[in-house]
Formats: structure tokens, C-alpha cells, sequence
């Protein structure tokens, strides 16, 4: 009796054995379980570096906007020069923040528009600087008021590729910092400086003698000072 079960219990184990052999049923479920992990990775690895490339073109068109919205601004009068307040550079951070709303460019970054022109030794200075953005950030190539005499200040921009301003007009020169901001758990580029600068010459006969200070900017609206560091408008 014993051995008849013996020899049925060893029948039925070679039974399941063949069958468990030729089962193939959770065969894709567990190379997925394997191939998932990969899967994903290279998923958001790719959507990280779209993002990113596609942060670095916001930021790169924002300066050029900037800039060159910053080269039109001022009252239009057939009767004297261009004069340009307060309140236009304040209007030209406003496009900006409409154009960057979706990258929070304010938030995350900061924009810088200064005001390149000859001084009257014949060198370069920066007659006005204003900012906006709740990064850290202060501009590479100088403050408001560098260069105001002598000619030690050769302008604005990389070394060997300097951007001077002629005599009786000037360069809107805009430095742009932003801190990129990851969307996937891997962090791969999160807080990645993307920095861009752009230079425009001003498009008309600008006034640059006038204003408070006599460098060209007249009041007229809130001052956005460079020694305030938030994403809120002036």
C-alpha cells in the first residue's frame, strides 16, 4: 500500500512538473517586472531633457524680447527726443512675466536691463540698471553707474566680444539667470542655472541727459531696484 502511494504521489509531481515546465502565462509579466524599471528611467530621463532644451529656448527668447521692447520704449514726439520712464521699463518686466508664466520666470529667475552708453571721456558706462525676480542674482558685467567716468570700463558682454555703445545713443543690454526646475523624481538637471543676454541698440534719438539722476530715465512709476530680490511687480 505504501509503495502503490509512493508511486502516485512521484506520478503526480512529474504530472505538475511538466506542466509548470511548459506554463508560459507569466512569462511577460515578469520581464516586464525586469524591463519596467528601465522602462521608466529613460522616460523621464527624455522628458527631463526636453523640458530643459525647451527651458533654455524660453529664456533665450525672453532675453531677445526684452531687450528689444526695452530699445522701443519712451513718449513718441516729433518734437524733442525719446524720453523713457520708470513706468516703460516696468512694462517691458510686465511682457516678460507673460511670455515666462509657464516656467515661473520671476520665481525661479531674475532679469536684468541696463543701459550701456558712452560716457563723456569717451568710455563706456552704465547709466541705469533695473531688475526683477526673486532669484539671488547680480549682473556679471557690472551696476548701475560702472563706468561713469574715465575709460577703464570697456563694455558689456563676453571677454574678447565686448558690446560698446556709440556716442549719443546707447545698448539695452538684459542678463537673464533662472534656476531650471525638474519635473520627474530623478532631479537630474533640477536647479540648473540657464543663463542668456541679449543687446539691442535703441531704435530712435533717445534723450539720455534727463532724469533724477541724469542718466537718461525719467520718473514717472516705481523704480525696480536691483536690491530687491522678488517675483512682484513695482
Amino acid at each position: 500500500m505504501t509503495r502503490t502511494i509512493g508511486r502516485k504521489t512521484k506520478a503526480l509531481i512529474a504530472r505538475v512538473t511538466r506542466r509548470l515546465g511548459g506554463d508560459t502565462s507569466g512569462l511577460a509579466l515578469v520581464e516586464f517586472a525586469f524591463a519596467a524599471p528601465l522602462v521608466l528611467s529613460m522616460g523621464m530621463l527624455g522628458t527631463d531633457t526636453a523640458l530643459m532644451v525647451i527651458t533654455h529656448m524660453q529664456v533665450s527668447q525672453i532675453a531677445m524680447q526684452v531687450a528689444d521692447n526695452g530699445s522701443r520704449v519712451g513718449d513718441d514726439s516729433s518734437l524733442s527726443a525719446r524720453r523713457v520712464f520708470e513706468r516703460d521699463i516696468n512694462d517691458t518686466m510686465i511682457g516678460a512675466e507673460q511670455v515666462g508664466a509657464n516656467i515661473g520666470i520671476f520665481q525661479r529667475g531674475r532679469v536684468i536691463i541696463s543701459s550701456l552708453q558712452r560716457n563723456a571721456s569717451g568710455g563706456q558706462w552704465i547709466a541705469w540698471q533695473r531688475c526683477r525676480g526673486a532669484k539671488v542674482f547680480n549682473s556679471s558685467f557690472g551696476t548701475e553707474g560702472t563706468g561713469r567716468t574715465g575709460t577703464t570700463f570697456a563694455g558689456m558682454g563676453e571677454s574678447g566680444r565686448l558690446i560698446t555703445a556709440s556716442a549719443g545713443t546707447a545698448v539695452i543690454f538684459v542678463e537673464i539667470a533662472y534656476d531650471f526646475d525638474s519635473v520627474t523624481p530623478m532631479n537630474l538637471f533640477d536647479n540648473q542655472q540657464i543663463r542668456y543676454t541679449a543687446a539691442f541698440n535703441v531704435r530712435d534719438n533717445r534723450d539720455l541727459t534727463g532724469g533724477p539722476d541724469a542718466n537718461g530715465l525719467y520718473a514717472g512709476g516705481n523704480r525696480a531696484l536691483c536690491s530687491v530680490y522678488s517675483a512682484n511687480r513695482t
